[in-house]
C-alpha cells in the first residue's frame, strides 16, 4: 500500500469516526438505565410523547411544500435564463447566493418585523390580513416562505448541475417541434431527464427543514427541531432519541434517493 492510499484511508476513518463516535454516544445515551443495564423505552415511548405526532406532522408538510415551491420557482427561472436570457445567468446566480451570504437570523428579524404590522398598522385590510393568515399554527405559509429561500442555493446548484450535462436547448426545441405544450417540456421531457438533481435538491431541502431551529424558533412555531429543545429538560432520554432517530430516517431517505435514481433508467429525448 503505498502513502498516498494509506493517508486517505487514514482520512476515512478520521471521518468516519467524527460522525459515528457522537452519534454511537447518543445512543448509548437513550437505551442506558437510571439503575443500570439497557433499555429501549426511550425509542419506545416517541410517539406517545406529549407534541412528538404534531411537530412532525408539521415539519414534514413544511419539508413537501418547501420542495415543490422551490423547484416551482427554481426550474421555470432556470430554463428562461437557458433558453432566452442566457446573459443573465450570472445574475440569477448571484441571487441564488445572497440566502448564505444573509445570516438566517437577520432574515427572521426582518420577517417577523413585517408580520407584525399585520396586526398593527394594517389592521383589516387585505395585506394585513393576509400577513395574520400566513401565521396560522396549523400551516405558517410563512415559514415555508421563508424555507424555500433558504433551499434555494442547494436546489439552485443541484439543478445547474443536472442542466449542464443536458442540451436543454436541443430537448425543448425537439419537444414543442412535435407539438408539447410547456407544461409536457417541463413535466415530461425535463424533469425525467434531471430526476437525479431533481432527487438531490429535494433530499437537501428536506434535510434543511427538518434540522432547522432558528427560524421557527423566533417565530414561535413549533416544529420538530424546537419540539426536541421544549422536551428535553423533561425527558431528556427521548429528546435525544428523537434526533438520533432524525439522523437515520435522513440516511435512509438518501439511501432511498439513491436507490431510486439508480434502478429507473432515466428517458432521454435524441
Amino acid at each position: 500500500m503505498t502513502p498516498r492510499l494509506r493517508f486517505g484511508w487514514l482520512m476515512i476513518v478520521l471521518c468516519a469516526l467524527y460522525f459515528i463516535v457522537p452519534i454511537a454516544a447518543s445512543f448509548a445515551f437513550t437505551v442506558r438505565r437510571a439503575g443500570g443495564g439497557v433499555s429501549g423505552d426511550a425509542y419506545a415511548h416517541i410517539v406517545s410523547t406529549d407534541g412528538f405526532t404534531d411537530a412532525l406532522r408539521l415539519s414534514l408538510i413544511l419539508a413537501g411544500l418547501t420542495v415543490v415551491g422551490a423547484l416551482a420557482i427554481t426550474v421555470p427561472a432556470m430554463l428562461v435564463v437557458t433558453l432566452r436570457l442566457p446573459r443573465l445567468r450570472p445574475v440569477v446566480e448571484g441571487l441564488s447566493l445572497v440566502p448564505l451570504v444573509i445570516p438566517p437570523i437577520a432574515l427572521v428579524v426582518g420577517v417577523r418585523d413585517v408580520l407584525s404590522l399585520g396586526p398593527n398598522q394594517l389592521a383589516g385590510t387585505p395585506l394585513g390580513d393576509t400577513l395574520v393568515s400566513s401565521q396560522n399554527p396549523n400551516l405558517p405559509i410563512v415559514l415555508v416562505i421563508v424555507y424555500i429561500v433558504l433551499a434555494l442555493p442547494f436546489v439552485y446548484r443541484s439543478l445547474e448541475s443536472g442542466m449542464r450535462v443536458l442540451d436543454v436547448r436541443t430537448l425543448v426545441d425537439a419537444a414543442r417541434g412535435l407539438g408539447a405544450n410547456w407544461a409536457t417540456v417541463i413535466f415530461r421531457v425535463l424533469l425525467p431527464n434531471l430526476r437525479s438533481a431533481v432527487l438531490g435538491a429535494a433530499f437537501l431541502t428536506i434535510a434543511m427543514v427538518l434540522g432547522e431551529f432558528t427560524v421557527a424558533s423566533i417565530l414561535y412555531f413549533q416544529t420538530l427541531p424546537t419540539w426536541l429543545l421544549k422536551i428535553a429538560g423533561e425527558h431528556g432520554q427521548e429528546s435525544v432519541a428523537v434526533s438520533v432517530a432524525s439522523l437515520i430516517f435522513t440516511w435512509l431517505l438518501l439511501l432511498a434517493v439513491s436507490l431510486i435514481d439508480r434502478r429507473r433508467p432515466a428517458r432521454s429525448i435524441a
